[in-house]
């Protein structure tokens, strides 16, 4: 469907209506149109920003898209015309409150793209447009109305932001109210309480874990386990899920930021409890139908095994006053000097 509008310039759509041919008047590009309501409002100039209602239908009623349907007027700027696809022929001689029916030709759209033409459009047919122009203003007034509401719309991000943010720690206080936790907190916010201890090997960022995890919502939701009888036990449909230790590289930007950190607090086959801020988590966005926006997570973790990362290479320091040399170029003026002694 996309392919019919590549000459527009902006969304094409508006409601249906069945109206009388009414008498048309041609445009210089081709285009004809006729008023069917005129609204005696102010008069559209070239540079305007029009707001307008539009309806896009084929010559046998079939709409192809309504701004109505959009839930939202589309907004052009007045131009000088550059094709006959573009209406501003027509747009410039309306008036606010206009209602018009304009008919594009679709000989002139499709002209050398007679390959991209639609069976519904056939030769010597017609685009149709019923118009209402709701408001004409000047390009400055267009842009500080966006600008405000842009605003507007950011404050109240803002603002929901705040109220939820403000939900998570209420929440998270609960949480552990309820079950009577006294948990440890890190400067980031993390909060965990170590359920089984373990003198074990302590892991490094670098290193491969394998660990074993139940995910739950504050509300005691399961989201993902790597435990079969876990998921089975809370009814967690996992298709295709192989239940063994999950596998990844801690410190590495793996998983979400409470795992890098808190499974370094732990040892090698010690449980814990992880209780994790949404900005330690999927933040502001959540992830899927269980995890909400601003929400926190609640894992229950076992750190089965550490396998040491390999270590990164120690490249040292050249002393004071003196600059690195290869070796190769080292090699080599060594081997010239040899020769030079042996003449």
């Amino acid at each position: 469907m996309k392919k019919i509008f590549f000459c527009l310039i902006f969304p094409l759509a508006i409601v249906a209506q069945a109206v009388a041919q009414p008498a048309m008047t041609k445009t210089a590009r081709g285009a004809q149109y006729a008023i069917l309501k005129p609204g005696n409002g102010e008069k559209i100039k070239i540079g305007d920003v029009i707001t307008f209602q539009m309806t896009q239908k084929t010559d046998k009623d079939s709409v192809l898209g309504s701004t109505y349907q959009m839930g939202q007027p589309a907004m052009a700027q007045v131009q000088p015309s550059k094709n006959v696809g573009d209406l501003m022929d027509v747009f410039s001689i309306l008036s606010v409150n206009d209602s018009v029916l304009i008919k594009v030709p679709t000989d002139s759209i499709f002209a050398g793209h007679d390959d991209r033409r639609p069976p519904f459009f056939p030769k010597g047919s017609f685009i149709n447009f019923l118009v209402k122009i709701q408001k004409t203003q000047s390009l400055e007034s267009a842009m500080a109305e966006r600008n405000a509401k842009m605003e507007k719309e950011r404050a109240e991000k803002a603002a929901m932001a705040t109220q939820l943010k403000a939900a998570e720690a209420a929440t998270m206080a609960k949480y552990i109210a309820d079950k009577k936790l006294n948990p440890q907190t890190t400067p980031s916010g993390l909060k965990y309480v170590i359920t089984q201890a373990s003198a074990g090997k302590k892991p490094k960022a670098g290193d491969t874990l394998l660990v074993n995890y139940a995910g739950r919502t504050p509300d005691g939701k399961l989201f993902d386990s790597s435990i079969a009888e876990v998921a089975q036990a809370a009814g967690l449909q996992q298709p295709g899920r192989n239940y063994e230790p999950f596998k990844f590289v801690v410190g590495n930007g793996e998983v979400i930021p409470g795992w890098d950190e808190g499974f370094l607090l732990l040892n090698e086959g010690s449980k814990a409890t992880l209780i994790i801020p949404s900005a330690l988590g999927y933040g502001e966005r959540g992830a899927g139908e269980d995890i909400k926006p601003y929400s926190p997570l609640l894992f229950d973790v076992e750190l089965i095994k550490v396998i040491p990362g390999k270590p990164k290479p120690v490249v040292k320091a050249a002393p004071k006053g003196k600059r690195p040399v290869a070796k190769k170029a080292a090699a080599k003026r060594t081997a010239a000097k040899k020769k030079v002694t042996k003449q």
